[in-house]
């Protein structure tokens, strides 16, 4: 969370005068945070694939990866396509592929990104080999293994999975591997829950390596990530590359799950206050979901944070206090802990800072962040990359 006590005065004047709500980034958290994982990683003899779909400013990409060629996942062919344009080349695509979306990858492949896409049907592999053979081209394709029945893949043991890699790997496709993603590690609430989701997600991807492989069919790349079990795997021996992409941000999910503590949260939105209600002891702000988004990803979680929690412009969380009702352009902050909250401490047009329950979504209502280095003393502002 960003104090900004610890601001220069030009800085401090920046942030005062800029009209709320706004996403506030705090640089040297959010540099920790990459710097954090990559280290991890790298140590475990695996390459970190950032996920962009958090951040999707291309001002950001300096600090995501090392350099134009390092490799990145996105989550839309629109954040290839601005990749490619700045320069970046070695790109995932791990969204489950449509035929309409495959001229656009053939336009990218033809600019000289190494973009590959994903697959787990065996629709999906004729439609790619159909559109390589109409169009002479050859589209790296994944397969996607299902390591815990959370969402889409193949399970190691099904039938599908020679069966589609086999139809991709002699078909006009180009067949690259496999890739998995532990979506139910993100319903983990114990260190030894997550360390289990890590290795089961790297057993369930090693097994359908085995299996393709005894089948003559090669996996130049294997794939694994989700943020919880990026920073609890314990042996990646066999794995090519982790992905993650929440990391940089992190939210108060994040932190419900122990992957990390608030004070590792860096980014939060800033709003003014804008009225009380003093018989139900309510403070209005200008944030409602359309700058801190609908999600309630932590109400399953022991500690419910509503819409988000609230801390002051010193970075001092106020205990017992949550964003408890959204309206689309109103926030109502109350306490949760039994306690009275006196409108009169938090005086009309006073700011708060809305700690995200998930960084992805709230990240997705602003244009632009505000970044705030309080080691460089910089003010920047990075433009999302919008739109599919």
């Amino acid at each position: 969370m960003l104090n900004i006590s610890h601001l220069n005065a030009t800085q401090s004047d920046t942030y005062q005068h800029l009209d709320t709500p706004f996403l506030c980034v705090n640089k040297q958290t959010f540099l920790k945070n990459l710097d954090h994982l990559r280290t991890r990683t790298e140590a475990l003899g695996a390459s970190l694939r950032p996920h962009f779909k958090t951040v999707r400013a291309a001002e950001a990409l300096q600090y995501l990866l090392t350099d134009k060629s390092s490799p990145i996942t996105v989550s839309t062919v629109k954040e290839a396509e601005a990749l490619m344009d700045a320069g970046y080349t070695d790109v995932i695509y791990a969204v489950g592929i449509s035929a309409a979306k495959l001229p656009r990858i053939k336009k990218l492949l033809n600019r000289g990104q190494n973009i590959r896409v994903l697959a787990d049907t065996p629709e999906q592999a004729e439609q790619v080999n159909r559109f390589c053979e109409e169009n002479h081209c050859s589209v790296p394709v994944l397969l996607e293994v299902d390591c815990d029945g959370h969402r889409g893949g193949v399970r190691p043991k099904d039938p599908k999975l020679i069966e589609i890699a086999q139809a991709l790997h002699s078909g006009a496709a180009d067949f690259k591997g496999v890739l998995a993603h532990a979506g139910e590690s993100y319903h983990c609430l114990t260190t030894e829950t997550l360390r289990e989701a890590a290795a089961n997600e790297v057993r369930a991807v090693l097994e359908a390596v085995t299996r393709l492989q005894a089948a003559n069919i090669p996996c130049e790349i294997v794939s694994t990530g989700s943020t919880p079990t990026a920073h609890h795997y314990e042996n990646l021996q066999g794995v090519t590359e982790v992905r993650a992409g929440v990391y940089g941000f992190f939210d108060l999910v994040m932190t419900g799950i122990g992957i990390c503590d608030l004070n590792q949260i860096a980014a939060t939105v800033v709003a003014t206050v804008i009225g009380h209600n003093h018989e139900k002891g309510w403070v209005f702000v200008d944030a409602g979901w359309m700058a801190l988004s609908g999600d309630r990803g932590t109400a399953k979680q022991p500690h419910d944070c509503g819409y988000g929690l609230v801390s002051d412009e010193a970075g001092q969380l106020l205990e017992g206090m949550q964003v408890s009702t959204v309206n689309q352009e109103h926030g109502i902050i109350t306490m949760t802990n039994g306690r009275t909250l006196e409108p009169e401490n938090f005086p009309v047009g006073s700011r708060l800072n809305i700690l995200p329950n998930h960084a992805c979504a709230t990240a997705a209502m602003h244009s632009q962040y505000h970044v705030f280095d309080t080691q460089a003393e910089t003010h920047e502002v990075w433009n999302r990359i919008q739109g599919w």
